[in-house]
């Protein structure tokens, strides 16, 4: 053999080598991209559903609580940010911005719900009532869920974080179009890390 067939020969063994470990640098990250991305889709699920069951709780609170009503349109409004910052996030769950909005605004909505459950502590034919028990104890689970879901999505991002910064990935990873970091979805507010006590 000569040289210059060796020589062509390994060229074209590196060439195939890169060409794979390339390969399968992208693939990885799509991947762990679109686990990520799964991850935020089960947040949304749960979230939504947080959102569907304010407005029920409103109305029944509305029969007893006439003379609250800042109470319950502060509730109404902090629930319709909280909507908008999740439509914001899903349509880029990776967009720091996006996600980091979406927290602010669920940690707002969950203050305002906690204090509509304090003065509802104040009302003994509200906490007697059986829809209002049932919608509480719905919320309750909601938040147990969206807590799992949030652990779920922050450990994919982490995964694809860890990943693309590591070597080779980061040499590719910008040029693949995964320069920026994900974000985790980190509620700023301790109370709506721990589902709101509901004692009805």
């Amino acid at each position: 053999m000569s040289t210059t067939v060796i020589v062509l020969t390994g060229f074209v063994l590196v060439a195939v080598v890169l060409g794979a470990m390339v390969t399968s640098i992208f693939n990885k990250l799509v991947t762990y991209r679109n686990r990520y991305k799964n991850g935020f889709a089960q947040i949304e699920v749960q979230l939504k559903r947080r959102h569907d069951l304010i407005p029920n709780m409103i109305e029944v609170a509305k029969g007893y609580m006439k003379h609250e009503r800042d109470t319950l349109e502060a509730v109404i409004n902090a629930r319709n940010q909280a909507v908008g910052g999740l439509q914001k996030a899903a349509q880029d769950p990776g967009n720091v911005d996006a996600i980091q909005g979406l927290a602010a605004a669920e940690g707002v909505l969950t203050g305002t719900v906690g204090r509509l459950f304090a003065l509802a502590e104040s009302y003994p034919d509200l906490k007697a009532n059986q829809n209002m028990m049932q919608l509480s104890e719905e919320l309750r689970s909601t938040e147990n869920k969206v807590a799992f879901a949030r652990q779920a999505f922050n450990d994919s991002v982490t995964q694809y974080n860890t990943y693309k910064q590591t070597v080779p990935p980061v040499i590719f990873a910008g040029m693949f179009g995964h320069g920026q970091d994900a974000a985790m979805l980190e509620f700023d507010s301790a109370q709506i890390q721990e589902p709101p006590k509901v004692s009805f």
